[in-house]
């Protein structure tokens, strides 16, 4: 026989399945195959902040009020980032990845799940710094129009200035990193020059298709989000978008090796996560 503990669990996994589905019925966005235990608990804080007695209220409010929704969206995104977050990585891509990218007349690279757009300005940084800037494209997107917003501006504390400076140095770079941009009250904006070849744009992993044929993907600390079915179906997205010899960059703690697109990819760095599209895939024999 279940304790009341195990009731009331199952109550509540059954609450958020509901609550996930009202949101993708209402609202077309689809949560319902990111990590549950990520979800369980942006739910229950945000029930706490809000002072809800059950998840099911919050359906109610999810529903009828578009700005509770807004709350709830900015909840399940991912906002975790930072300048030339990992240092290492970057200063692998500078090694190992720039010298092959400089032998194509024009790169286009996609950073999805963008968030507030520190890892996109690091890159655009990273590319002026080794001459590619100006035959680049770099495609930022996210689904949150709000944390896209903020990344356009490329706005950011002050107060992060002294870490992410540190970081730079760490990543290999060759400049002073206040050459970048501009510093007013609280605050420091970044460059024009580095936003002049970004694109920002509404892109939605889960239910959108593939965005552009590019020559690399950064996406890092997102699809430890997601289930292992969604995870499947993103690096599906992924690998159609890559170009033969693109290369796929994901977070330090991600991997596609028990994934169906490990048949695709050569691992470039293992630490890293870096992974070269296969120019065709090998033959399995008879």
């Amino acid at each position: 026989m279940e304790n009341k503990t195990d009731l009331t669990q199952d109550n509540i996994n059954i609450e958020i399945d509901l609550f996930l589905e009202a949101i993708f019925q209402k609202y077309g966005y689809d949560f319902r195959n990111y990590g549950k235990a990520h979800i369980k608990r942006r739910l229950l804080h945000r029930m706490q902040l809000s002072k809800a007695q059950s998840i099911s209220e919050m359906q109610y409010k999810v529903l009828y009020e578009e700005a509770f929704f807004n709350l709830i969206l900015k909840d399940f995104s991912i906002n975790v980032t930072e300048m030339f977050r990992d240092p290492s990585f970057y200063k692998n891509v500078r090694e190992e990845i720039i010298p092959i990218l400089k032998t194509y007349p024009f790169i286009k690279i996609w950073h999805a799940g963008c968030s507030s757009g520190e890892e996109v300005y690091s890159m655009a940084i990273l590319l002026m710094e080794e001459g590619l800037y100006d035959r680049t494209q770099i495609y930022a997107t996210d689904f949150n129009h709000q944390i896209l917003r903020k990344a356009k501006e490329g706005i950011y504390p002050i107060s992060k200035i002294k870490e992410f400076t540190a970081n730079y140095q760490k990543s290999g770079g060759t400049k002073s990193f206040s050459d970048y941009y501009m510093a007013k009250y609280e605050s420091v904006i970044f460059n024009n020059e580095l936003k002049k070849n970004i694109i920002f744009a509404d892109h939605n992993l889960v239910t959108d298709k593939a965005f552009a044929e590019v020559h690399m993907i950064v996406c890092r600390n997102v699809l430890i989000y997601f289930n292992k079915d969604l995870q499947n179906q993103v690096l599906k997205l992924f690998t159609a978008s890559l170009l033969p010899g693109g290369y796929l960059c994901l977070g330090t703690k991600e991997t596609i090796r028990f994934s169906e697109a490990n048949i695709y990819y050569h691992t470039i760095i293992d630490n890293e996560k870096i992974f070269k599209k296969k120019l065709q895939l090998e033959s399995t024999g008879s």
